[in-house]
């Protein structure tokens, strides 16, 4: 069905020339026709036809189309407003493609940066950092992480330096470094924080939390963690890991401006504490522990143990546990440290009984 309407008194306006054109207008098949002088008919589907208020005075109203931005049509008519739905709803945002292709694009940019660009300049500048730069980033890391661990914000956590303990645990650094010497390259240091947990800084820094001294099950749990711990510091692990991470903070600074102060803190130390490195980092990291606990004559196959007994103690998403899990799967770094085991070597524990119950009570001086 077509409806034609009195056509004195509408007027089209292309938006490139200042004279209108006087049209007739007739509405069919859901289309508002708009014809022209020179026999061009114009189709307006009507469902994208739009009222402007308050243009025309009141003697008219003037029409326009949600994907014309210039174009114009003045009318007298008031019946033919009856066939227009959407004369007053508000018109769809123009470029809404655009804008949703630039919104992915932006996300997209950002994930290149953090994901690839950034990793890939950590790796590359962590074997230019000197070796007094990476003791200056650990030392500033390790007081910044102190300060955010304590809970009642007036000094840092506790470094636990009991007498006894502290000689017993440098004991134990001497003897896992039976063939190569870690004294010069490595500090060990006990957090007096019930977090069972333990991870590698910058510049040769190796922290245990008193929470995995007191859940381990032996002594040579704790050797095989600060075993594994020190393979990240010899492989410069931490050091990229903290430049990754700064860097992503970098990025996230430049996206919300509120990464320059304290959340800046509480990010890196949250992403140094529950560091996950790659595959390949964490997978040298425990063959390094195979080897040196073999080595010193510690069973290797304590860094299997300690991780299937946390797992049973604590499950796979707290603790220790989910400091280490990562590719390769838990089980699977179970499995390689039982294979390494030689059934006839003779092993003998990694401290003494003395040294041990010492280690246990290294926090105890921080306590009182």
């Amino acid at each position: 069905m077509s409806i034609g309407f009195d056509g004195f008194g509408a007027a089209y306006f292309d938006g490139d020339s200042p004279e209108p054109e006087e049209v007739s207008l007739h509405i069919a098949a859901g289309m508002l026709q708009i014809g022209l002088d020179h026999g061009e008919t114009l189709r307006w589907p009507v469902e994208e036809v739009r009222k402007l208020p308050d243009m025309a005075g009141k003697n008219g109203y003037v029409l326009r189309r949600t994907t014309d931005p210039v174009a114009r049509l003045f009318a007298t008519d008031q019946s033919l407003l009856a066939h227009l739905p959407n004369l007053s709803k508000p018109a769809p945002p123009k470029g809404r493609g655009r804008l949703i292709a630039w919104a992915v694009a932006a996300v997209a940019a950002v994930g290149l940066q953090i994901f690839v660009l950034v990793p890939l300049l950590a790796d590359n500048l962590a074997g230019f950092i000197p070796p007094e730069g990476e003791r200056a980033l650990g030392e500033a890391t390790f007081g910044q992480i102190r300060n955010a661990l304590d809970e009642t914000g007036l000094n840092p956590l506790a470094v636990c330096e009991a007498d006894e303990g502290a000689a017993a645990l440098k004991r134990l650094v001497i003897r896992l470094g039976t063939d190569v010497d870690f004294g010069d390259q490595v500090t060990v240091s006990v957090l007096d924080h019930e977090m069972v947990n333990a991870f590698a800084l910058p510049g040769g820094f190796v922290v245990l939390f008193r929470g995995l001294i007191e859940a381990a099950e032996g002594p040579d749990e704790v050797a095989a963690v600060l075993a594994h711990e020190i393979g990240h510091v010899v492989s410069s692990d931490p050091t990229r890991h903290a430049l990754r991470s700064a860097g992503s903070i970098g990025v996230l600074g430049l996206l919300f401006g509120d990464f320059a102060g304290g959340a800046a803190v509480l990010f890196l130390t949250e992403r140094l504490i529950s560091a996950q490195y790659s595959q390949a980092a964490e997978t040298g990291a425990d063959a390094f522990a195979h080897d040196v606990l073999a080595k010193a004559g510690v069973n290797p196959g304590a860094l299997g143990d300690m991780f299937a007994n946390m797992r049973k103690k604590y499950g796979d998403s707290d603790g220790v546990v989910a400091h280490f899990l990562s590719h390769p799967s838990l089980g699977e770094r179970i499995t390689a440290a039982q294979a390494v085991v030689q059934e006839d070597a003779g092993y003998t524990p990694s401290m003494s009984d003395s040294d041990w119950q010492a280690l246990q009570r290294i926090c105890e001086k921080t306590a009182q």
